[in-house]
């Protein structure tokens, strides 16, 4: 199922030279995670429940077209791999400018951890349904774990 949310950019996402800043991508695409995770169940209060959160190992970002100050931008997510105990994941987040065209893919690889032993761990089987929801890339693939 397709996933994504529209925003309309802000002045303090925006350098001297007027192009939208680096991180700004970033933070766009790690709030349509947030988003993702929550719209199935799995929001910020049921991450402090579970004593978890999730953590990136690699963020990528490849740039395309600009985006300009006061589009509205619109950033989807793709799952791009799974690990089969949903312990680690590949998210592809494409950003649109406001004529549609793409300006920006970003890849991240996390995992979950706990938040006090601070060790990765497997997520709780609620997480299973927020998974089987998303959309797949053409390249998704089955993250192996080593023993």
């Amino acid at each position: 199922m397709s996933f994504k949310v529209a925003f309309n950019t802000k002045w303090s996402d925006f350098d001297p030279n007027r192009h939208m800043r680096h991180t700004a991508y970033n933070d766009y695409a790690a709030e349509v995670r947030v988003r993702y995770f929550a719209k199935y169940n799995f929001s910020i209060d049921e991450f402090t429940k579970h004593n978890l959160g999730p953590i990136l190992f690699t963020e990528a970002t490849s740039f395309r077209k600009e985006i300009h100050l006061g589009e509205t931008i619109t950033v989807n997510l793709k799952l791009q791999g799974l690990s089969k105990n949903n312990e680690r994941w590949k998210i592809v987040h494409e950003v649109f400018n406001e004529a549609g065209k793409l300006s920006a893919i970003i890849k991240v690889y996390g995992a979950w951890i706990d938040l006090t032993k601070r060790k990765l761990r497997v997520p709780p089987e609620e997480t299973r349904a927020m998974f089987n929801f998303a959309e797949k890339s053409e390249d998704f693939e089955v993250i192996p774990l080593k023993q």
